[in-house]
């Protein structure tokens, strides 16, 4: 079976399934979008990973895994996404040491935190993105049912939260300087708030741009 690249598109708030996120990724050379639904600690790891400016003052248990890796020279060579089961994916970390390789079970959000924080590329298999990939639709009038769930998966990706909370959070700092925003901004990071953290760092990036 022919291995299939993806990357990350970005993290959007579930509409369908209360406090869960959907995890968008992309097929590296096609139209294609995989989402997988993941926690609210998985998607704050996987956007603090993205997120470069975002430095925790303490690290969280995924860059405490890179930390444990590294001190024993294991490294990360790629992450598989190998099966789905039931709307459930299935992913192995393809670890190595010493040239000696290794296969490691994981979930799926796990294994993308990881990969991220080792620059490790993101793979599966053509059957599964054939079996779970999207397309978007193109055509705005399309109103049936499978449309609309992929809509609501895909709203507002590259956020923590849906659009309502966003357009709160950004009217929550309109009155401050920028330098307030960046103390905020500090704050919320070392209070480990890394949500607030990413709303006020979007403000910052809004006012710059």
């Amino acid at each position: 079976m022919s291995l299939v690249k993806l990357s990350i598109k970005g993290i959007s708030y579930s509409q369908t399934q209360n406090g869960a996120y959907a995890l968008i990724l992309n097929e590296v050379d096609g139209e294609r979008k995989l989402p997988i639904v993941i926690g609210a600690f998985e998607a704050q790891s996987i956007a603090i990973a993205l997120e470069k400016e975002i430095k925790p003052p303490r690290p969280l248990t995924h860059d405490l895994f890179k930390n444990f890796a590294e001190r024993f020279d294991i490294t990360v060579k790629q992450v598989i996404i190998h099966k789905l089961v039931d709307g459930v994916f299935y992913s192995s970390i393809i670890c190595e040491r010493d040239k000696i390789e290794e296969i490691i079970d994981a979930r799926t959000s796990d294994a993308i935190a990881l990969a991220l924080r080792f620059n490790a590329p993101i793979f599966t298999y053509k059957n599964i993105l054939d079996k779970a990939g999207i397309f978007l639709k193109t055509n705005p009038l399309e109103t049936d049912k499978d449309s609309q769930e992929i809509d609501d998966i895909l709203s507002n990706p590259e956020t923590f939260g849906n659009e309502e909370e966003s357009t709160q959070s950004a009217r929550a700092y309109i009155k401050n300087s920028l330098q307030e925003l960046n103390e905020l901004l500090e704050q919320a990071i070392q209070i480990e708030d890394y949500e607030k953290a990413a709303k006020i760092r979007d403000e910052i990036s809004r006012r710059e741009s």
